[in-house]
């Protein structure tokens, strides 16, 4: 069976014979409200930017992000998405050992073994609803992993630490999330073993409470800290390419610096993210959305028998199914003949064929596909032709 990625729409047409523009997209993780109309206006009459190169340095736009996120214009650096932002920051870093918080995002691995970097995926327990024991992590870098691989040197052993944590908070696909009173615990220990955290804010703002899990106020204490975040997700719109990241160490922002091109960020979203993270009143219509939706759809599924709905914090939830016989394809199925597309999560580390994840969409989108879970899991489901 196939296992399709959240934006894989075009191959869905293929393999389906669905149009894209008829499939409503639960497994790509964007909010649903699409661009704010303020920034579809504004970018409609400064099309001229277009005629220029972008400032070099981004001023503008590094002061307009610290103005949204409180960081220090200087300790924030911009990208064409935060996927350059990881690659530039794992060349930067170079690590011969990395620790990755898994299940996780395909590419952090995809980035590690470009470098060459030896990777080891230290996974979050589903018994555990996901959450991290700091403790235990700390074993398991120290301990579990490295105890036995050593650099000699005249006279003494010393063991092989990873110089990188990568994680991902909210994290993707398990939607469970580090507090930020964890993350403090986590950077400490990080820090006295000489390790960098680079931590992937994609689905932050998504977040019942964002102060509650942010670590951008943390950069300006520990400098073994870089924070990642994009547009693509939260703002709906990853074809903008647009990611910026904040870090206190200057070192590490001079390395990023040099392994990035001149000019990345493009003069268009130079001019969206100087104005995007002013409007206010789409912010607070996303956060409402999600925050109701999220309260339904989990509420929805935790009451259904044959089910485990696992903790909430991003614009997704992750589930698992408890009854014999049914599978993350079976939904996925089900769902695509009813042109609604989720995530069958088996393809990703540490998960099986029994998970599946979906984005939150409008109420009339969540509706009908609770009702197609409910029918597969309730064994009521009929195979039909796809409606036209």
């Amino acid at each position: 069976m196939n296992t399709f990625h959240g934006s894989d729409l075009e191959k869905i047409e293929q393999v389906y014979g669905i149009r894209k523009e008829e499939i409503t997209g639960f497994g790509a993780n964007v909010n649903p409200l699409g661009l704010s109309p303020f920034l579809k206006e504004y970018l409609a009459g400064h099309l001229d930017v277009l005629c220029a190169y972008p400032d070099r340095n981004y001023t503008a736009l590094r002061r307009a992000i610290s103005a949204y996120t409180g960081a220090p214009a200087e300790h924030i650096l911009v990208g064409n998405g935060s996927t350059e932002l990881i690659s530039a920051g794992i060349q930067a870093v170079h690590p011969k050992d990395a620790v990755v918080l898994g299940p996780a995002y395909s590419e952090y691995e995809r980035e590690l073994s470009l470098v060459g970097s030896r990777m080891h995926y230290y996974d979050l327990k589903a018994s555990e609803d996901f959450h991290l024991d700091v403790e235990d992590l700390e074993k398991f870098i120290t301990e579990d992993i490295f105890s036995h691989d050593t650099d000699t040197i005249p006279g003494k052993s010393i063991p092989c630490l990873p110089q990188l944590l990568v994680l991902c908070n909210p994290n993707n696909p398990t939607s469970s999330a580090i507090t930020t009173e964890q993350m403090k615990r986590l950077l400490s220990l990080c820090k006295r073993n000489g390790i960098l955290v680079m931590a992937d804010e994609t689905y932050a703002e998504f977040a019942p409470c964002l102060s509650d899990i942010t670590a951008i106020p943390l950069t300006e204490s520990y400098d073994n800290l870089i924070v990642l975040r994009g547009v693509s997700k939260f703002w709906a719109a990853p074809g903008l390419r647009l990611g910026y990241a904040v870090t206190g160490n200057r070192k590490l922002q001079e390395q990023i610096n040099a392994a990035k091109n001149p000019w990345t960020v493009s003069s268009l979203a130079d001019a969206a993210g100087q104005v995007m993270f002013t409007d206010t009143e789409y912010i607070n219509r996303i956060r409402s959305l999600i925050r109701e939706e999220r309260e339904y759809c989990v509420s929805f599924l935790s009451e259904l028998p044959g089910l485990k709905v696992f903790p909430a914090y991003a614009n997704f939830v992750l589930v698992r199914i408890l009854r014999q016989g049914i599978t993350a394809g079976d939904i996925f199925e089900a769902a695509i003949r009813k042109k609604m597309m989720i995530r069958d999560c088996s393809s990703f580390h540490s998960l099986d064929e029994s998970f599946f994840r979906f984005c939150f969409m409008r109420h009339e989108d969540n509706v009908r596909l609770m009702e197609c879970i409910k029918d597969v899991i309730s064994g009521s489901f009929i195979s039909a032709p796809f409606s036209q």
